[in-house]
């Protein structure tokens, strides 16, 4: 489809998600599907959870990735703290999906952090 959005940045990835994570006083996780050209596919909502975190289901977002036929993905999350440091649970995280994406052929790109109006890209801070 032409029409689906080129996500060729962390820039344009942060544009999808900020409106969707910024500004909330609970934590929300956020993923993006993409194809193989890094064209939109699917945005999804896969969590929303307390103020300092969300359960995340990594099944969950592998199945969505298969039933969009998505072969890469930007995962994201916001810190109502305003702090947008990774924890070490996002660390963890990002690992889990990492690994279990690339089982099945799939590519995590990126995982970004939104805190307030700020946002921090794990892939840009060599973390992922």
């Amino acid at each position: 489809n032409p029409d689906r959005q080129l996500v060729s940045n962390t820039a344009v990835a942060a544009r999808i998600v900020m409106p969707h994570l910024q500004d909330l006083n609970h934590e929300v996780f956020y993923v993006l599907y993409l194809n193989h050209a890094n064209k939109l596919l699917k945005e999804e909502r896969i969590s929303s959870g307390g103020y300092t975190q969300t359960t995340v289901d990594v099944r969950m977002i592998l199945k969505s990735c298969l039933l969009h036929n998505a072969s890469r993905m930007i995962i994201a999350h916001n810190h109502p703290s305003g702090n947008k440091r990774p924890s070490d649970s996002d660390k963890r995280i990002t690992a889990q999906i990492k690994e279990a994406a690339q089982l099945m052929e799939i590519k995590l790109i990126d995982h970004i952090i939104v805190a307030g109006s700020e946002y921090l890209s794990m892939a840009d801070e060599g973390m992922i």
